[in-house]
């Protein structure tokens, strides 16, 4: 019984890992669902009004920042809104790691170096999703279709 729950701890504690890790990835556009949630709250809508406003407000930030992305074509307009979604997600895949490497570690230093890596990790996943949902298929380009390999004409003997 006893490995069962020690089992289980393992494959939970993986599973919020990785829901902390792919979370942090939308940071940018949770803090200002978060902030517009909270000023709706406060204007006197309520709980309920502040909660739909909120995610509302998030989500359109997460769309139009793909948008956005994909519309851009110059490669500082495109960096600049890379990292506007990528620097908070860096900054708090940092807090993450360092908090998880503190229960594990004593020396701070390995807790800096592991925050550090986890930011770089999280803030370049950031980055890649942001790219890879808001990348559009440029004009006149075919949809990718795996060929199956086909031998050289020369080897053919054409």
């Amino acid at each position: 019984m006893a490995v069962l729950g020690i089992l289980f701890s393992i494959v939970g504690l993986g599973f919020v890992c990785w829901l902390l890790f792919s979370l942090a990835v939308y940071a940018f556009p949770f803090a200002i669902g978060l902030t517009a949630g909270l000023a709706v709250y406060n204007s006197g809508a309520g709980v309920a009004g502040g909660f739909i406003v909120g995610a509302l407000v998030g989500g359109l930030t997460l769309v139009l920042g793909q948008l956005a992305f994909a519309s851009v074509r110059a490669p500082l307009g495109r960096a600049m809104i890379g990292l506007l979604y990528a620097v908070p997600a860096a900054i708090a895949g940092y807090s993450a790691a360092f908090g998880l490497a503190q229960f594990g570690m004593a020396s701070h230093g390995w807790c800096e170096a592991f925050a550090i890596f986890g930011a770089l990790l999280i803030g370049g996943m950031a980055w890649a999703r942001l790219a890879l949902h808001g990348a559009a298929p440029r004009a006149g380009s075919a949809p990718f279709r795996p060929t199956p390999l086909s031998v050289p004409a020369a080897a053919r003997g054409r």
